[in-house]
């Protein structure tokens, strides 16, 4: 895997770096602004770019802008989006209508290796990951629009928080302490509670998700 980094904080950007490569990433460029990742994308063609939502020079969204580009510039390209809090609104912008590849973290994250790495090679793959914190401010009730997903319950609320970090069924087992046939059984629910038609089940599970982002917007 080819990964160009694009991060504004040396330490943060100089860590990423030996972790990917202490995991046998390589990381083809590494950049500290929204021009220079664009160019370094052009130049390098990675398979994966990880982005600091806020950039020089406002530090508002530059970051997730040059993601939104670049995404549209090289549709196969993967994108994991580092923020420093939760903003579920850039998730929603980020994500829009093409799931594929993409994924939104919280900085934090980066410290939990296993954790941070899987979401990696999940995006990457062409999978979806979003922050189980972001998940959690979803869930917050909204004027007459969580109808359909105020009827999960508590564990299954867990369940899809976990799934929305890229978790298998066996790793959400593994963190909830539970069998993998429970875990089965809660996302079955899942699915029926907020009434997703039958296909492909990895699809079905980025749909769940999905359900939270669009009762944001």
């Amino acid at each position: 895997m080819r990964v160009v980094i694009a991060e504004d904080l040396a330490l943060l950007r100089e860590g990423l770096v030996a972790l990917l490569r202490e995991n046998q990433i390589e990381v083809v460029a590494q950049v500290e602004d929204a021009p220079s990742l664009l160019r370094a994308i052009a130049g390098h063609e990675p398979d994966l770019a990880i982005i600091d939502v806020r950039l020089p020079p406002t530090y508002s969204d530059e970051g997730l802008l040059a993601a939104i580009e670049a995404r549209r510039r090289q549709p196969a390209l993967g994108v994991l989006v580092l923020s420093q809090y939760v903003e579920t609104a850039y998730a929603s912008e980020l994500i829009g209508e093409d799931t594929a590849g993409i994924g939104y973290l919280l900085k934090e994250r980066v410290g939990d290796v296993r954790a941070f790495m899987d979401a990696l090679h999940s995006v990457a793959a062409g999978g979806t990951v979003l922050d189980r914190q972001v998940v959690a401010e979803l869930l917050a009730p909204r004027d007459g629009a969580t109808q359909a997903l105020s009827g999960l319950t508590a564990r299954e609320r867990d369940v899809l928080a976990l799934m929305a970090e890229g978790r298998s069924n066996a790793a959400i087992a593994e963190s909830l302490f539970v069998t993998s046939g429970a875990i089965e059984k809660h996302i079955t629910n899942i699915f029926a509670k907020l009434d997703l038609p039958a296909c492909d089940e990895d699809h079905r599970r980025v749909l769940a998700v999905l359900a939270y982002l669009r009762v944001s917007r």
